[in-house]
């Protein structure tokens, strides 16, 4: 099957499907190719586009890997200026998470680790979280 973009003499566009160019050759001089708007027999072939892949996994609207740099390096900064004023819980955040919801503990700005498990059932109960874009090492592993 091919397609083609086909245009009639009153300047309508519209796609059609033929079996092979000559197929679609025969159907048009037996004017049985019809614009779809206006039933006009008078058919060309309107420009089309090839489609052309594209290279590997890229596409037009990837980003150069300098810009993709500097976009991490944003990231990096904005979450680093937003965790000076967060407590460091490590692999307590989902317990101290959970009993400052409860009102068990003082509320407080805290940052740490936890298991999906543990982060989904945090969600599922109502308790606020959000994961960070980019890892945290804990401060003892910090150069």
């Amino acid at each position: 099957m091919i397609v083609f973009d086909l245009k009639c003499g009153g300047g309508h566009v519209f796609e059609a499907w033929f079996g092979s160019s000559s197929a679609y050759e025969d159907q048009r001089t037996a004017s049985q190719v019809r614009c779809p708007l206006c039933d006009s027999a008078d058919i060309t072939k309107a420009l089309m586009a090839p489609a052309i892949a594209a290279k590997g996994n890229r596409t037009p609207d990837s980003p150069t890997p300098d810009a993709a740099k500097a976009v991490m390096k944003l990231i990096a900064a904005r979450q680093a200026e937003a965790l000076k004023s967060s407590q460091w819980v490590g692999p307590a955040f989902a317990e101290r998470a959970r009993a400052m919801h409860l009102g068990e503990e003082k509320q407080a700005t805290i940052h740490g680790q936890a298991s999906l498990a543990d982060a989904k059932a945090l969600v599922d109960d109502g308790i606020a979280i959000t994961p960070l874009p980019l890892p945290i090492a804990p401060p003892e592993k910090l150069n």
